[in-house]
């Protein structure tokens, strides 16, 4: 474990490039930046999701297998800056591209749909193929698409709502304020959903991680409206910044944890009139958390540029390593979805690591081969360059 946690930081840090006093990233914000920041969360995501079927509290002992401990809780921290970076890469994209909201949803939207789909449709083949009883309405709502086969899949679909909100608050209102001021408003009626539904396994919002970071995408609309103010006065004050935010950081962390600990997210009863406000309480703290974690590492952007050749393509097919790492976390862990047995339980915590992304490079790219000819099907001649998804244009 000890190699593995050197290999990550030195896969991180490999051509990284540190700026003096006075000299700035002035790049920080750019498409190129932003997507290798990506890529390392698109890394850090899969090892989240080991973390969970390796040493998560809620596992049954005899299956906690330690090492990965400081990945389990960091989930919503990780996506919280896919969500930033989207909304970021929306608002500069709509204000540097002629008539970008003409076709959005062909080009933007519908590659998503087809994304989503295309990896349901994998995921449900190897369900099949691993022995999983299902009946024939377990099928048709696995092919509908409203029970998700792809249970990482959750935040394609909460994006795709995201980007219709956009598309018809920027579309619709004359002034951006008032845009991005409906995308707030879009986000916390989520959030209020989320809350009512609670957790289930019947439809979609199955828990708090479909909404405890989803107010970044604002964020991130607010944010590239007034880059250039808020990057004047980051250089201003970065003495003081830098450690306040990592300090506030951890202290929303620790408040965060205590506050789930005492309300929590966990229960199954729709609009259950005490559990509503408690889930609310929660989110809250984890959105606040969201935010002074991202700002901590646009803030650390600011004077160290990231690059390598590694991060770069991780950047490239954020959302096709997102959509198929989890087949082989789950078909190398303890079972497959608490559903069968597993191909093959790796008990080795390194080991495991190297096989699921071992098996999840090649399948990434193969993945993104099938979708890019589904996508050019209709037209669309490039999904490289285009804001869907983890990416951001």
């Amino acid at each position: 474990m000890y190699a593995f946690y050197f290999l990550l930081g030195a896969v991180i840090l490999w051509g990284a490039h540190g700026f003096k006093r006075n000299e700035w990233n002035e790049e920080y914000c750019s498409l190129g930046q932003t997507k290798i920041l990506l890529g390392i969360k698109a890394i850090l995501i899969p090892i989240h999701h080991m973390a969970q079927k390796t040493c998560a509290s809620w596992l049954d002992k005899k299956y906690i297998l330690p090492g990965l401990e400081v990945f389990v809780p960091v989930g919503h921290l990780l996506v919280a800056v896919f969500l930033f970076c989207s909304g970021l890469g929306l608002y500069k994209s709509f204000k540097t591209k002629q008539d970008y909201l003409k076709g959005f949803v062909k080009k933007r939207i519908l590659p998503l749909v087809i994304a989503y789909y295309l990896s349901e449709y994998i995921y449900l083949l190897v369900r099949v193929f691993m022995g999983e009883k299902m009946t024939a309405g377990d099928v048709i709502f696995y092919i509908s698409g409203l029970h998700m086969a792809n249970m990482n899949a959750w935040y394609v679909i909460a994006i795709i709502f995201f980007y219709v909100f956009f598309y018809l608050a920027f579309r619709f209102c004359r002034k951006e304020g008032t845009a991005i001021l409906w995308m707030f408003i879009a986000c916390m009626l989520y959030a209020l959903l989320g809350a009512a539904v609670g957790h289930q396994s019947y439809w979609w919002i199955r828990g708090e991680w479909w909404y405890n970071s989803i107010i970044l995408l604002p964020v991130g609309l607010l944010f590239a409206k007034y880059e250039q103010r808020i990057t004047a006065f980051f250089k201003k004050t970065y003495v003081f910044m830098l450690p306040f935010s990592v300090l506030l950081t951890a202290g929303l962390y620790v408040l965060s944890e205590y506050v789930m600990k005492v309300w929590g997210y966990y229960g199954e009863n729709w609009g259950d009139p005490l559990l509503i406000p408690h889930r609310l309480g929660c989110c809250l703290m984890q959105w606040l958390l969201c935010i002074s974690y991202v700002a901590v590492n646009f803030l650390v952007l600011l004077k160290v540029r990231l690059g390598n050749w590694l991060l770069k393509l991780a950047g490239a097919v954020t959302l096709e390593l997102y959509l198929m790492h989890g087949m082989f976390v789950e078909l190398f862990g303890y079972n497959f979805l608490n559903e069968v047995l597993s191909i093959f339980y790796i008990k080795n915590v390194p080991l495991f690591i190297l096989v699921v992304f071992a098996c999840s490079v090649p399948t990434t790219f193969l993945f993104r081969l099938v979708w890019k000819r589904a996508v050019m099907v209709l037209g669309i001649k490039d999904i490289a360059n285009n804001d869907v998804g983890l990416k951001i244009g």
